[in-house]
């Protein structure tokens, strides 16, 4: 290719962020770059054809993918925990438990949001439920409204980054490394992620009482006898199922793929056991299931035309050398490759990032040394920063879909701007300490 026409590659992506900002479906904003692009680089001469012939043993590579199963297992086992009440039921527990403490019912959003991120790892999923549990609840007796939806919010993301997150999944096979490395790597950035939160929580409720107070005794004193019975019903049934999905996956029982599917068939006797299991709520399970699944797959298949017509075009080499020298090699490479996907994350979704970035950074990654599965966790922990930035983070449009009238956008946005800083601070932490998350993997070898 001459130098005339290397720009065809890089101008790839500002077409699908074109298409993306005029409401064109991801999927097909992808494809047709890809289509428009190929044609014009084989009207110019520089794009052969015959890599088109791949894209068919590409789309059944993609189709007996193994691990990317792992996928409808974990969006079903979150899907049925949300639908079917059991989510609510443990917030409510969690909230009669920390209620006699001021900021107790934001400090239980802070931990069933951990609980719903380690059993489901769908962050709209976990920001929905809570939102429309938690945040009336909040706000009726006295709760600052940027305190309880930066926390809703903020809680919600949890899982993109605590295991078994279906972002994890993603970014081990676009990565190439093991998903349950991944998992095992990710636990703790992802418990000093909540840890962190829980004391932000606390403090605030310390020095300004009146935006997070107690809840009143006779809301959340119903009883010894009936909290424990709550207990043994509510929380402990999930509690065992996070180890069953977890433990099996960190101790080499189970690949995530198998775990999933445990940990659904798990979800399923949980809602049995409260009598919540019917034919209505497994339809909207498995259609929210299907619909999710169906979206994460289109994308694939786009961002594969996209990715097959980008190499054709020597695109790919363009970012190579772009990316891999950079002043100062290995630590300027993050600084761009972060504040690319951190910029990114405003606009598009995960899958988009690492389906179409990620290939593109993992060479030079390679070429520079980086331990790839640190590599994988770091992107989780910055993809998880993105969903909560404004004016574009997802799950900020999450929470305003289900938040009730007097609830401003400028309230949403306000209220996470501390946990954005907080999310910030643990990135750069396991940045300069790579042991945080190379620790557990190491020591399970």
């Amino acid at each position: 290719m001459t130098l005339a026409y290397e720009w065809l590659g890089p101008f790839m992506f500002l077409g699908a962020l074109i298409l993306l900002s005029l409401g064109y479906p991801v999927a097909f904003s992808l494809g047709g770059v890809a289509i428009l692009f190929g044609i014009l680089g084989v009207i110019l001469g520089v794009f052969d054809p015959i890599f088109l012939t791949a894209m068919p043993q590409r789309i059944f590579g993609i189709m007996t993918n193994y691990t990317l199963l792992a996928i409808p297992y974990f969006i079903f086992l979150g899907s049925m925990l949300e639908k079917t009440g059991i989510a609510e039921k443990l917030l409510e527990t969690m909230g009669i438990i920390f209620g006699k403490m001021r900021g107790g019912l934001a400090l239980a959003v802070v931990v069933v949001g951990a609980l719903l991120a380690a059993t489901t790892g769908v962050v709209a999923a976990t920001v929905v439920a809570m939102g429309l549990i938690s945040l009336p609840v909040m706000l009726r007796y006295g709760y600052n409204k940027q305190l309880a939806t930066g926390v809703i919010a903020a809680s919600g993301t949890l899982g993109q980054i605590i295991p078994p997150s279906v972002v994890l999944v993603v970014l081990g096979d676009q990565l190439g490394v093991s998903v349950g490395d991944l998992f095992i790597g990710s636990l703790i950035p992802g418990l000093l992620m909540a840890g962190t939160f829980a004391a932000h929580v606390l403090i605030v409720a310390f020095l300004k009482p009146d935006v997070a107070p107690a809840l009143p005794a006779e809301v959340r004193e119903i009883g010894g006898k009936a909290l424990g019975q709550r207990i043994i019903k509510v929380m402990i049934p999930p509690l065992l199922l996070i180890i069953l999905v977890l433990g099996s996956i960190f101790f080499g029982i189970a690949t995530p793929t198998e775990a999933g599917a445990v940990g659904s068939l798990g979800a399923m006797i949980l809602a049995a056991f409260n009598r919540r299991l019917n034919w209505a709520a497994l339809k909207q399970v498995c259609d929210a299931t299907m619909r999710i699944t169906s979206m994460v797959i289109f994308i694939l298949l786009g961002s594969t035309a996209f990715s097959l017509v980008f190499r054709g075009l020597n695109g790919d080499r363009f970012m190579f050398d772009l990316l891999s020298n950079l002043p100062g090699g290995a630590i300027g490479f993050l600084v761009v490759s972060m504040l690319s996907i951190f910029i990114l994350g405003f606009f598009i979704d995960f899958f988009e990032i690492a389906f179409i970035i990620v290939p593109i950074l993992l060479p030079a990654a390679q070429t520079l040394g980086i331990d790839l599965i640190w590599f994988g966790v770091i992107i989780g922990a910055n993809l998880q920063t993105s969903f909560l930035t404004p004016p574009f983070g997802f799950a900020l449009f999450y929470l305003r879909g289900v938040a009730p009238p007097e609830v401003k956008t400028e309230d949403i946005y306000r209220g996470t701007i501390p946990f954005i800083l907080l999310q910030l601070l643990i990135l750069m932490l396991i940045i300069i300490f790579p042991q945080l998350v190379n620790f557990l993997p190491s020591a399970s070898l």
